[in-house]
């Protein structure tokens, strides 16, 4: 044979040995379906979901994506169709809203280190903090039965509007902290939100949602502004939902809208809700009661618990996204700036009562 033609078959051999190499990798390592417990800080993306074909509006899932298939534990065409890997997120985060307990479900090759591989691939403000295997019809989404977000937000959103507050000298009393979760207590149970997002009228169904707890905690100091976090489990949320539930428990307190006006936005009627910055939103947690009763202790699976990455949790947060909340509020002043519109909202009319003015002024 000439020198040339055996260059060209050593070329060939070594491309059917490589070949042999990735299948026997992947015959090692079978794709499994399994969950990872991620955290991140949502500040400069539009959200968690990927849209695809739409690279100029960043997402969590996009950066995802890419290091799934860098560590190798997906193949490069399953980041463009995630169908392929059965890829489901547990709860759709807002632009800028961020996550200490988001969990997606998807199929990968379980390879070795497959976490630190995956970390690598990741910028520091996004981590995965922990996996486990579940069973092959795991969906994240409709198995999860509940979620609790946190809402951080400077005190001084509680001042009421007649006193002059200086935003670093104000502190929560008391009284006022009683007020605020006495208002927040209203939600318990299951009401009509129609109100409290945008594309539902009163007579969806699917604008009834279930909330489990809602409460503000102990107030604390952080950069010499007092902050406090309101903490919210719910079954499912819709779009803005919480940031609306606050928004309108702030404009009461503050004593722009009259405390009745919760009732009457579970009634038909158009209510003007105000929508709270979203910056200080947090996914936290979400729950799977059900799948861990039938599942959990099945011998085969474990319960999706994550006691033991509860530390990991805390430090992302206090690395991560507390300094982010505390800083964008410091430079931006994205509460200050919204409190100053609560007083352009009419929290007194209804649509009806609006409409009927006008026509009494035509």
């Amino acid at each position: 044979e000439r020198p040339e033609e055996n260059g060209h078959q050593n070329k060939r051999l070594k491309r059917d040995v490589d070949e042999e190499d990735a299948e026997d990798q992947n015959k090692k390592s079978p794709k499994r379906k399994i969950v990872l417990l991620m955290a991140y800080s949502g500040k400069g993306y539009h959200g968690m979901q990927r849209n695809v074909g739409s690279s100029q509006f960043k997402t969590i899932e996009d950066d995802l994506v890419s290091a799934l298939v860098q560590s190798g534990c997906i193949p490069e065409n399953h980041g463009e169709d995630m169908k392929k890997m059965s890829f489901q997120r547990c709860a759709r985060t807002d632009k800028g809203v961020s996550a200490a307990g988001q969990i997606v479900s998807l199929k990968v090759r379980l390879i070795d280190d497959i976490l630190e591989k995956i970390n690598n691939h990741l910028p520091s403000h996004i981590r995965i903090l922990g996996l486990k295997r579940v069973t092959g019809g795991f969906n994240s989404k409709n198995k999860c039965d509940a979620r609790t977000y946190s809402y951080m937000l400077p005190t001084f959103a509680f001042a009421h509007k007649d006193h002059d507050v200086q935003e670093e000298v104000y502190r929560l009393d008391k009284e006022t902290l009683e007020k605020v979760n006495k208002l927040l207590a209203c939600y318990k149970g299951t009401h009509n939100f129609h109100n409290f997002t945008s594309q539902k009228g009163p007579k969806d169904p699917s604008a009834k949602r279930y909330i489990m707890e809602m409460y503000c905690g102990e107030p604390f100091v952080r950069e010499n502004i007092e902050f406090a976090v309101i903490k919210v489990k719910g079954q499912s949320f819709m779009m803005h939902q919480i940031r609306k539930m606050i928004g309108l428990v702030i404009a009461i307190v503050k004593g722009y809208a009259a405390e009745s006006i919760i009732e009457r936005s579970w009634g038909e009627e158009k209510v003007d809700v105000p929508k709270a910055p979203g910056l200080g939103l947090v996914l936290e947690r979400v729950h799977f009661e059900k799948y861990n009763r039938r599942f959990g202790n099945d011998g085969l699976h474990e319960p999706l618990e994550w006691t033991d990455e509860e530390e990991k949790i805390a430090v992302f947060k206090e690395q991560y996204i507390y300094p982010t909340i505390i800083n964008t509020e410091r430079e931006e002043k994205s509460m200050v700036n919204w409190l100053n519109t609560l007083s352009i909202h009419d929290f007194n009319s209804s649509a009806v009562g609006i409409q009927a003015n006008n026509k009494n002024s035509k």
